[in-house]
C-alpha cells in the first residue's frame, strides 16, 4: 500500500500478502503434523524419548513431503484446467462471432432486398 492507502501500482502488496499467507498456511500445517505425531507417540507408550522424537521428526517430514507433492499436483492440474477452459472459451467466442457475422450478413441482405423491392415498386 502507498501512503494514501492505495495499492502499489506494481502489485508488490498482493505478492507479499500471498507469500505471507502461504507461509502462515505452511506453518499451521507443520504445527498440525507435529501435534498429530505427538498424539501418535502418546499412543505408543513403550517408545523411549529418543524414539518418540525420531518418529515425530520422520512423521512431520513425511507428511510435509506428501503435502508438498499434493500441492504441486493440484497446481499442475489447475494450470491444465486453465489452459483447457481458455481454449474452450476461445473456441466458443470464435463460434459466437461467426454466428453474429452470419446474422449481420443476413440482416444486410434482407435490408438490401427490401430496399430493392421498394425502389422497384415505387417506379
Amino acid at each position: 500500500m502507498t501512503a494514501g492507502g492505495h495499492p502499489a501500482p506494481d502489485g508488490r502488496d498482493g505478492a507479499l500478502a500471498n507469500e505471507a499467507e502461504g507461509y502462515l498456511l505452511a506453518r499451521a500445517h507443520h504445527d498440525q503434523a507435529h501435534r498429530d505425531a505427538e498424539d501418535l507417540c502418546a499412543r505408543l507408550p513403550w517408545l523411549t524419548t529418543g524414539q518418540a522424537d525420531d518418529l515425530t521428526r520422520h512423521y512431520v517430514r513425511q507428511r510435509t513431503d506428501l503435502t508438498r507433492r499434493m500441492l504441486r499436483d493440484t497446481v499442475r492440474r489447475a494450470a491444465e484446467l486453465r489452459r483447457e477452459y481458455e481454449s474452450r472459451y476461445a473456441a466458443l467466442r470464435r463460434d459466437l462471432l461467426k454466428c453474429h457475422a452470419v446474422f449481420a450478413s443476413a440482416v444486410l441482405a434482407c435490408a438490401a432486398a427490401v430496399s430493392t423491392a421498394v425502389v422497384l415498386l415505387a417506379r
